[in-house]
């Protein structure tokens, strides 16, 4: 096996280019899992741990650009406020130490069912940003996930910054796991409310054979909340409609039978993540004062 270093994000590039085989790794909390158990055996490993600008990010006007090597402790720390689905997905990371190391970037190269965080990137409607000797190019988070644990990447691109618009209403995120900490999910499931727009995005992790929307019960909230006025009356929102939105997100869900769970409880757990997550995220834009009802009018 050998060993490639680039000192800039220019010789990573052309090194990506010369030999298209070659295993990017940064934080490595996956691949060195693989190669450690003899699961992987690539020929080249490609380190990036010297390209700075992979560890920068930028708080834009409408948008976070997120260095596809920011650690998961920084996002928690600094970007809470702009990306609150992709913080809450950064708590549920194995421990402090792979916090401290891993980032978005290698969730999206590895395009594991069970990454962290995948769900809070689908329902923020996150767009990856890829590169190669070849120019750029943006591939919206939906377009990604290929297969299981395949990606849209060309074999000579990299990924270099995920783009994930300010939140401009409450996201949420679970995680069902065996323990609190040092688990790969057996299911997991994220929400997002975008008020500007007034629809409502989902993710699912760990409950089909790449991560997904929920598309038939966004479809569903979207025009309940519609036509029922919520939006602008800031009511709360009925339990026959959480109920609907959960069974519909658990319908979206096609999992597995694995030692971690099966796929019945995997689908009625994305069920009652779902429903919560609603009217956890309905609740807080309520308190917010969105609505016409919350500002005192009839």
């Amino acid at each position: 096996m050998d060993f490639l270093r680039p000192a800039s994000w220019e010789e990573a590039l052309a090194a990506k280019a010369e030999f298209p085989t070659a295993v990017p790794i940064a934080g490595g909390t996956d691949v060195m899992v693989e190669i450690n158990f003899d699961h992987r055996r690539p020929e080249y490993l490609l380190d990036l741990n010297r390209i700075g600008l992979l560890r920068e990010w930028e708080v834009a006007e409408d948008v976070v650009r997120l260095g596809a090597s920011v650690p998961y402790t920084q996002i928690m720390e600094n970007l809470r406020t702009e990306l609150p689905g992709l913080a809450l997905a950064s708590h549920t990371v194995a421990s402090p130490q792979i916090r401290n190391r891993g980032g978005v970037g290698g969730n999206l190269g590895c395009a594991s069912p069970a990454g962290d965080s995948h769900p809070a990137l689908l329902a923020a409607g996150a767009e990856v940003e890829v590169e190669s000797v070849r120019g750029s190019r943006l591939i919206p988070i939906d377009a990604f996930y290929t297969g299981v644990k395949r990606n849209a990447l060309a074999p000579d691109e990299l990924i270099k910054t995920v783009h994930v618009k300010k939140a401009d209403g409450p996201q949420q995120y679970s995680k069902v796991g065996s323990r609190n900490a040092m688990v790969i999910a057996v299911c997991a499931f994220g929400l997002a409310l975008h008020p500007e727009t007034r629809t409502v995005r989902t993710g699912i992790g760990s409950a089909a054979p790449t991560p997904i929307r929920a598309k038939a019960a966004e479809e569903f909230l979207n025009a309940a909340l519609e036509e029922g006025g919520f939006w602008e009356s800031g009511k709360v929102v009925t339990p026959s409609i959480a109920k609907q939105f959960g069974d519909l997100a658990s319908g979206a869900a096609n999992p597995i039978d694995d030692v971690r769970g099966t796929a019945k409880y995997r689908r009625h757990a994305v069920g009652i993540m779902a429903r919560r997550q609603l009217v956890w995220t309905w609740e807080q834009y309520r308190g917010t004062g969105n609505g016409r009802s919350l500002e005192g009018a009839a």
